[in-house]
């Protein structure tokens, strides 16, 4: 590989998309320490390059840029302040990038305290899946001060094919997700619902599946997930219990807003249902899964009785 000449850039969190983003920021030349609870998941990052570390404060030693890609705002605060936890190990100067999904309010407190000590916070939420963030085509929404865009713009350009910068209050871009979210979540939770009808309608699914995708009923989470569903394979690539922090934060927002949100809310009783029925940590179609059970259906990789 060509040295670029770029910085240091560590990853802290190594799932599916943490592992992508490393391995772009490791291709666009930089040196990639990374941090994850896995030991197989840093295995992962060494083998293409990067290095491992044992703890946050660990990996952000010497880096100008810590991208933290946890799940919400209690882990992101765990890493940042938390036994050896990557705030005071970062150099001055420094930026850390969250693109954890949270409530706005968590992440303006969370840049507060982070700038009163000298470094940077950027709100950068992520959309795109796994596949995206393995080839840097991620889409990052993004807010903070103009100096945390300019410390943290060669990792966003290595991590993203489209930035939206959405001003300089961190929060903005966690308000814009949670936007997203709660559309997500209901595209989703629509999309399983109509597969199972269609189920209990005697129809061929996947001919379902190929009128509809070519139809104006068409969405991108129906045409991303009901595939899963007719292959009957619900490892997670995103799962349940995402969606029920993630609505869950959209209806604490909607209530302290006093602004209704009832179709997200029924989208969240679905996914709770679901959870509920022990697939939390199964792919979030799984929802169609949760109809089948309760209208007695046959799905493709349903446990067969007897």
């Amino acid at each position: 590989m060509q040295d670029t000449g770029r910085s240091r850039a560590a990853v802290i969190g190594l799932g599916s998309m943490g592992l992508g983003m490393a391995l772009s920021l490791r291709r666009a030349g930089f040196e990639v320490p990374g941090c994850d609870l896995s030991a197989a998941a840093v295995e992962r990052l060494v083998a293409a390059g990067g290095t491992g570390a044992a703890t946050p404060a660990e990996a952000a030693a010497g880096a100008d840029i810590v991208v933290s890609v946890v799940v919400n705002a209690a882990q992101t605060e765990s890493v940042l302040f938390g036994e050896a936890g990557c705030a005071a190990a970062m150099p001055q100067g420094a930026v850390f990038i969250s693109a954890a999904t949270m409530a706005p309010e968590a992440a303006r407190g969370l840049a507060e305290r982070l700038a009163a000590s000298g470094r940077h916070y950027l709100d950068a939420p992520i959309s795109g899946g796994a596949q995206r963030a393995a080839e840097g085509a991620l889409t990052i929404l993004a807010s903070g001060s103009a100096a945390a865009f300019a410390s943290a713009r060669p990792a966003l350009d290595a991590m993203a094919a489209k930035l939206y910068e959405l001003g300089d209050a961190p929060g903005t871009g966690a308000a814009f997700k949670m936007v997203n979210q709660l559309l997500a979540g209901v595209h989703i939770a629509a999309a399983c619902e109509a597969i199972a009808f269609a189920a209990r309608q005697g129809l061929d699914i996947r001919k379902v599946y190929e009128v509809i995708t070519a139809s104006a009923g068409n969405s991108w989470m129906f045409e991303n997930r009901i595939p899963h569903v007719l292959d009957g394979d619900y490892a997670p690539r995103s799962a349940v219990d995402i969606f029920t922090k993630d609505l869950g934060i959209v209806m604490d927002m909607a209530r302290s807003g006093k602004f209704p949100v009832p179709v997200a809310g029924a989208a969240l009783q679905m996914f709770l249902m679901t959870a509920a029925a022990g697939m939390g940590r199964d792919d979030d179609a799984s929802v169609a899964r949760l109809y089948a059970q309760i209208a007695g259906l046959d799905l493709p990789g349903a446990p067969k009785e007897g």
